[in-house]
């Protein structure tokens, strides 16, 4: 009977994972922006009796480049020379790239496909709050709230942006380039603005990575959705969380000291977008999807530097679950159910928190409707309400 398990599960997950690869080869070729590579410039061709127009030729420069570094209006203002500005060598050479970087990440997106995908994002996140808040999502339909996720902000809209990129690609451009990306960092805000008004609902229901490791997870739980069909692990938060800031700072430490960004190379949100996706990184999105049948969404546990962050900011979050102590009885049915360890830590108010996906299973599993997700501060935990669990 196990192996049965074992086998169907396998097959399930490799369904799963041909559907996203295979439509998501289809949707990035409607989306896709420009590519253009911000290579930093080592040396330019300089001559001050050069026109603007000569320079950014002799540099293979885009006019709006050279527009941008000397604050130019009118095409027609590149015919000027270049003695007619006052600025040394290096200063230029610091400002072509800086210029250049900011611009070839601008040309790379599209725009539209961003607008619109935040734009879903609202409106399907605050369905999700209506839908939490009177307590329908269950085990029959989370799975294919998950699915709708993955389908929608993934394979239909792509891997970027993504809460994840916000974090990961700011860093690598300030170490790379020394420039800030404004549009990336209002994106932050605003996903950030989302972990603080509801308890990381972007992580939760919006992100199409987090989505699908779910919804793989989801596909070996019984028709209750409190434990796993094939035994699932729970790893301490100390652990998980422990992995996590090693491998942020060493993300950073890689970036700023030989400017290469590691997570590039094996970045999992690129199976949407499987054209660019290298062996390494085929090998490590297998590891991360077969390691979610087993353990809650490894990726965001152990890696995610946006789940780092917002796991900070996550303390600060308004709306979030919530225990009616006078309704509870005790039964750890929430605790047993929760996917991870946090209900637990919730339910006896730990120091430390670890993140919580409002996924919803500990209010489904309650028998006394004393858990719900909602604003305001935590009730504290009344004086020996668990005192026959640490006798």
């Amino acid at each position: 009977m196990m192996n049965r398990r074992y086998w169907m599960t396998l097959g399930m997950l490799l369904m799963v994972v041909a559907f996203v690869v295979a439509f998501s080869l289809i949707s990035v070729s409607m989306w896709e922006g420009k590519k253009v590579e911000a290579e930093t410039l080592i040396e330019l061709q300089y001559n001050q009796e050069m026109s603007l127009k000569e320079f950014a030729d002799a540099n293979k420069l885009p006019d709006k480049v050279v527009m941008r570094v000397f604050h130019l209006k009118n095409p027609k203002q590149l015919e000027q020379s270049l003695k007619n500005f006052p600025v040394t060598k290096e200063e230029l050479l610091k400002e072509v790239n800086e210029t250049y970087a900011i611009y070839a990440e601008s040309l790379s997106k599209n725009w539209m496909k961003i607008g619109l995908k935040f734009i879903l994002w609202f409106l399907f996140l605050s369905f999700m709050y209506y839908l939490i808040r009177k307590d329908k999502v269950s085990a029959k339909n989370r799975k294919w709230v998950y699915l709708i996720s993955l389908v929608v902000f993934g394979v239909i809209l792509g891997s970027d942006p993504s809460p994840m990129g916000t974090v990961k690609d700011a860093v690598t451009m300030y170490a790379i380039h020394y420039v800030l990306f404004i549009p990336r960092f209002v994106a932050l805000l605003v996903f950030l603005l989302m972990v603080v008004v509801f308890n990381k609902f972007i992580c939760a229901w919006g992100c199409q990575l987090g989505a699908l490791q779910d919804f793989i997870f989801r596909l070996n739980r019984n028709k209750k959705d409190t434990k796993g069909l094939i035994r699932q692990y729970k790893i301490p938060f100390a652990v998980s969380n422990g992995i996590r800031i090693g491998f942020f700072i060493l993300f950073t430490v890689i970036a700023f000291a030989w400017t290469f960004d590691i997570v590039e190379y094996i970045d999992p949100f690129k199976i949407f977008y499987p054209q660019v996706v290298s062996i390494v990184g085929w090998i490590f999105i297998g590891l991360i999807l077969v390691a979610s049948v087993f353990v809650y969404r490894p990726w965001c546990h152990f890696f995610c530097p946006f789940g780092l962050v917002g796991w900070l900011f996550e303390r600060f979050s308004f709306v979030k679950i919530k225990v009616n102590y006078s309704k509870c009885i005790d039964c750890d049915a929430c605790s047993k159910a929760c996917p991870s360890t946090v209900m637990n830590t919730i339910l006896k108010q730990d120091k430390v928190i670890p993140d919580c996906f409002s996924c919803a299973t500990c209010i489904n599993v309650c028998p006394t409707d004393a858990i719900t997700f909602a604003g305001g501060k935590r009730e504290k935990v009344p004086v020996g309400k668990f005192q026959k669990e640490n006798n």
